[in-house]
């Protein structure tokens, strides 16, 4: 049984940093594309950021580009997001997802189709 858990949310100002972590269970984890996406109330999932399974391939949503960093720790099962420079509008509940393929490019938003597994989020918000 596949499992998927999300740590490292909380309430944070303004310009402050979090780093969340994922662990992954039951499944072969550097078999799949790890990815972070977040969803704000009212309005639509976004993909955050993706990572391959060898760390060779990344993609940012242009909103957290500088800020957010996206690595992965396959001998632990583990994805990280780091975040940096937090703003109010990054305020969202942040969910983890594997997929083995996207059928989307590196440099495009990622489709939350292509992802088979998710956590069941955790709560980010940022004070100003």
């Amino acid at each position: 049984q596949v499992q998927v858990v999300e740590s490292g949310g909380g309430l944070v100002q303004a310009g402050g940093s979090l780093t969340l972590s994922c662990t992954a269970s039951g499944l072969t984890f550097d078999d799949y594309i790890m990815g972070w996406f977040r969803q704000a109330p009212g309005k639509e999932r976004e993909g955050v950021s993706c990572i391959s399974w060898s760390g060779r391939n990344t993609y940012y949503a242009d909103s957290v580009k500088g800020r957010f960093t996206i690595s992965r720790d396959n001998r632990k099962n583990t994805l990280y997001l780091q975040m940096n420079s937090l703003k109010p509008e990054d305020t969202a509940m942040y969910y983890c997802a594997a997929a083995l393929a996207l059928t989307t490019d590196w440099g495009t938003p990622p489709a939350s189709a292509d992802f088979h597994y998710w956590g069941q989020g955790t709560q980010v918000t940022v004070s100003s």
